[in-house]
């Protein structure tokens, strides 16, 4: 899928769309500022990053990232050197083992070349989320990441995403977090630059709950 403007042209236009059409969040942009979401084409990483960041909080996953590179050569993660990394040392870094299952089958993939990550920017979203799901512990929020944080497609709206229903509840003065089946309709306003929508809404409740933490995975803020 090839991209004719640059990625800060493209930013720019979808900003300036989401400024228009909705008062409140154009509200929220202008506290958060521009935005600096910049896709990071380590494939392999925001995988590995992904997998690892499910259903555990934002400071477990950087401190099991930061273990996992100590035992790794500089540089991004690469399948052929994660592969050689025993059970010990990945429970050592404290994966569990259902995510050791998941990191090893996402290395045979890659390595066998039945999951093709030079292919994926040439497919459309969801030729890119059926291909990343036939690796084991890849889901469509998985997928969904690293159509934001790597691929950089400006129309994902993660709507299994907690971060981002808790984010619009307190953008929106909701009672109670929107349900996935509200989430779907809610985003339809923001067609088709709801990733952009997605990153103001999760950089609004960082400010609101004065999280000040420093970016260093590819699948975070």
């Amino acid at each position: 899928m090839t991209i004719q403007q640059s990625w800060t042209d493209l930013v720019a236009t979808a900003t300036l769309a989401l400024q228009a059409g909705d008062p409140v969040l154009a509200s929220a942009i202008e506290r958060v500022g521009p935005c600096t979401l910049v896709p990071d084409p380590n494939l392999f990483e925001a995988l590995v990053d992904a997998i690892i960041s499910q259903q555990i909080s934002v400071q477990a996953a950087d401190a099991i990232m930061a273990r996992l590179r100590a035992l790794l050569p500089p540089g991004p993660i690469q399948a052929q050197f994660l592969a050689t990394l025993d059970e010990r040392q990945l429970q050592a870094v404290g994966l569990s083992m259902q995510k050791i299952r998941y990191i090893r089958d996402l290395c045979t993939h890659v390595l066998s070349g039945e999951l093709d990550l030079q292919q994926l920017p040439e497919l459309d979203d969801e030729a890119v989320i059926r291909a990343l799901t036939a690796v084991r512990g890849i889901g469509r929020w998985t997928a969904e990441m690293i159509l934001i944080f790597s691929l950089g497609r400006l129309d994902v709206w993660p709507v299994d995403d907690l971060g981002l229903a808790e984010g619009l509840r307190l953008l929106y003065g909701l009672e109670q977090r929107p349900t996935r089946k509200e989430l779907l309709v809610f985003g339809e306003r923001w067609r088709p630059y709801r990733t952009l929508a997605t990153w103001y809404i999760w950089r609004t409740r960082r400010l609101l709950i004065q999280s000040n933490r420093v970016k260093t995975r590819i699948v975070s803020l």
